[in-house]
């Protein structure tokens, strides 16, 4: 069999165009931490949205638990990688380089087998659907429209806007948005919205019911994720399926997530929560407590594991993430109608790092 000669690890940094915000925080760039697992000569491509500190992590813990290995042993991959970062705690940075060297495993794995990564975990669907992702706070009333206007032409049929302007403080704001959103859209696509865990439980009810009468389906995050009570208290109390998960990072906190009855869908990171080995577990973890699954931004990384899930309602098709993925990969999927669809001719995720291209941004 062929074993992982090599992890080599490199890590870029794009600026926005200009400062974004949601309602509880702003950036001006993002950072990626890229994984190529090389084994006779083959390159896998995995990576993370991350702090460089990822790739630190990755050399100096997770390099001598992977090379060596079976290349087509990914699952004991990931459980040496998990053993090795005992003392360094599971979330947070830890389980994003786990991320980012399973994604290139797996990627791997399927290129030797000439075959697509769907194809290799069980396609189940020939394509994914997506939902347009950004309306950032940060954004002018016509920047918004643009971006909506754009998702639209694309054939998006569901569109995230973000909420929660300020910690809350901005309400009226919030409220306008909204409508200004669906009178851009009209009454035929789904609005989504995401307020980043900004409002307080009762304010969180409120402003839930006013986006109802607007249409609003989706209520992301009203509330830190990390009360899973007030989170079950306000999906009870508002009429649009409430959702949340993208900060999970080991399949017990999705299981607490599930328990509670805190969410409708459930998110989850990909390049979050330890890579596809992990996110493949979660998704079984909500079909078993009767819910969906969905996507939380990294496209990229989402659209072939995405196809081998039953039980996916939607992929989220974040703004930054496909300016980013354009910027350093080859091989990004286009939305067609809605929706990803993975090529079944193209050997693992598809996706190539444009070396050259991608030097003006790296940084390690």
């Amino acid at each position: 069999m062929p074993v992982v000669d090599s992890l080599e690890v490199s890590v870029y940094e794009v600026a926005t165009d200009n400062p974004e915000a949601d309602g509880t925080l702003t950036w001006s760039s993002t950072c990626v931490v890229v994984v190529e697992a090389v084994a006779e000569g083959v390159r896998g491509l995995g990576f993370t949205y991350a702090t460089p500190a990822c790739a630190r992590l990755i050399k100096d813990l997770l390099v001598e638990v992977v090379c060596g290995r079976d290349a087509f042993d990914v699952e004991g991959a990931w459980s040496s990688m998990v053993r090795a970062i005992r003392n360094m705690g599971r979330p947070g940075v830890a389980s994003m380089s786990i991320a980012a060297v399973d994604c290139a495993l797996w990627d791997l794995k399927a290129k030797l087998l000439e075959v697509s990564l769907a194809t290799l975990l069980g396609q189940v669907r020939d394509e994914v659907p997506v939902y347009g992702s950004g309306g950032f706070t940060s954004l002018t009333d016509r920047q918004l429209d643009e971006q909506l206007s754009g998702w639209i032409d694309q054939g998006m049929t569901r569109v995230k806007i973000k909420v929660a302007e300020s910690w809350g403080t901005r309400a009226d704001r919030d409220l306008e948005r909204v409508r200004q959103a669906r009178s851009r859209i009209g009454e035929e696509c789904e609005l989504f919205v995401d307020a980043n865990g900004g409002y307080r439980a009762k304010q969180a009810v409120r402003m839930g019911l006013e986006f109802a009468d607007l249409g609003v389906t989706w209520f992301e995050e009203p509330v830190s994720s990390d009360h899973l009570d007030v989170l079950a208290g306000i999906r009870s109390d508002v009429p649009m399926d409430v959702a949340a998960g993208e900060y999970g990072y080991d399949l017990f906190y999705f299981e607490a997530m599930c328990r509670s009855q805190a969410v409708d869908c459930l998110q989850a990171d990909v390049s979050r929560c330890a890579g596809i080995s992990e996110w493949i577990r979660v998704a079984a973890l909500a079909e078993a407590h009767g819910l969906d699954v969905s996507g939380h931004c990294a496209q990229s990384l989402h659209a072939h594991p995405g196809s081998a899930v039953k039980n996916l309602r939607h992929l989220e098709y974040f703004a930054d993430h496909e300016r980013v993925d354009r910027l350093l990969f080859s091989g990004v999927l286009e939305p067609r109608a809605g929706s990803l669809r993975p090529d079944p001719s193209r050997p693992g995720n598809g996706l190539e790092l444009k070396r050259s291209d991608a030097e003006r941004y790296r940084i390690e």
